[in-house]
């Protein structure tokens, strides 16, 4: 049992770190997709909001691939699965049951819904901000453009 979580500990972090990293580059994206989207405030938002779900699911994609390279490496599933579809299934909490783990791995499905329920989450909060901090700047065009990316004491992150 111990085995199983260091290896399902193994590849959430794995994933926290693959998830943050996309922070910095949801951040940058949606930076530019909002310098170069138009001065009309729909066609901004939806620039920025594209690109924003677009890095991230390209993220969540990444991440349910380490989950099937684990799968494959400590063979978790019965001989002939496909690891990325049963990978996904986990990930994404849809739990079809038609694929369950080997006995001797059963605490990976769960790990692996955590750590995607998770990660879920923490994309759910980032859209959120980008999608606040683009509406909160469309109003005035001058100082609250150049605001709205910056940290406290006026730095860009």
């Amino acid at each position: 049992m111990l085995r199983q979580y260091l290896v399902g500990a193994a590849a959430s972090v794995c994933n926290i770190s693959i998830h943050a990293l996309v922070m910095v580059a949801v951040i940058r994206v949606a930076r530019i997709a909002d310098e170069l989207a138009t001065s009309h405030q729909s066609l901004r938002l939806i620039a920025v909001m594209i690109a924003t779900v677009t890095v991230f699911m390209i993220a969540h994609l990444a991440e349910v691939l380490v989950w099937s390279l684990i799968y494959a490496t400590v063979s978790a599933a019965p001989a002939g699965t496909d690891l990325v579809y049963f990978a996904f299934v986990n990930y994404t909490t849809l739990g079809y049951g038609d694929v369950t783990p080997v006995e001797r791995w059963h605490l990976l499905g769960p790990m692996t819904a955590m750590n995607g329920v998770l990660l879920f989450g923490w994309s759910t909060a980032v859209i959120f901000e980008v999608l606040r901090m683009t509406l909160m700047a469309s109003g005035d065009e001058g100082e609250k453009r150049e605001k709205r990316w910056l940290g406290r004491g006026g730095r860009r992150h």
